[in-house]
């Protein structure tokens, strides 16, 4: 089942191999077309509910998905749990330089209702982690008890870790290798290769290091 999970994500989501700037400002050779994941409902819904049928075991009661298509992954999953569901908003955080210069934000209504409650932070694709590291603290700002993570899919070990250091549950359907570089560390750059920024993060994030 794992391998046909990851297969049928991969699939939907077109990947392929390169020199990318992330939204975490690291670089990496792979990339995902995010946003096509959830263009067919039918073929995304099954692997929804097989993700919240791992998180149940942990009594959830809201589930915060970021902005954009971890949100849609995550209204899914909650409407299987049927726990209550609330989203978080990328900002650029003042003075944002290096690495993880995204924050993310709970629209303001929406802080009060979390706190205190059992809450699953679920994305699509979880690399770097920068979505899910910046939703985590802005909850736990909310006083928030965020119990698991859950993704369809994790590249690398950056999620793990992260889970691993706030004690949280991390449950995915599939995961697989996956290599990320500082810009002063890419063997990319050191190779000249082209460095695409097809996320649009120059833009967004002018203070991350590029080369």
């Amino acid at each position: 089942m794992e391998r046909q999970a990851r297969d049928e994500v991969l699939h939907m989501l077109a990947a392929r191999k390169g020199h990318f700037l992330l939204e975490s400002g690291h670089h990496g050779d792979l990339w995902l077309d995010l946003e096509v994941l959830c263009t067919q409902p039918r073929r995304i819904s099954p692997l929804c509910s097989e993700l919240a049928g791992s998180l149940r075991q942990f009594g959830v009661e809201f589930v915060c998905g970021p902005l954009i298509e971890g949100a849609f992954v995550g209204l899914l999953v909650a409407s299987e749990l049927s726990a209550a569901f609330c989203y978080s908003e990328r900002f650029v955080r003042p003075g944002a330089n290096g690495v993880f210069p995204a924050g993310y934000r709970v629209p303001r209504s929406l802080r009060s209702a979390v706190r205190g409650k059992r809450l699953a932070i679920v994305n699509d694709v979880i690399n770097a982690g920068s979505a899910v590291r910046g939703t985590f603290e802005e909850l736990t700002g909310c006083e928030a008890r965020v119990v698991a993570i859950g993704a369809l899919l994790t590249l690398g070990s950056g999620a793990r870790e992260f889970a691993n250091s706030k004690n949280v549950a991390l449950e995915t359907l599939t995961a697989i290798a996956n290599t990320l570089w500082t810009p002063s560390e890419c063997p990319l750059c050191t190779a000249g290769v082209p460095l695409e920024d097809v996320g649009g993060f120059r833009d967004s994030f002018p203070g991350i290091a590029q080369t």
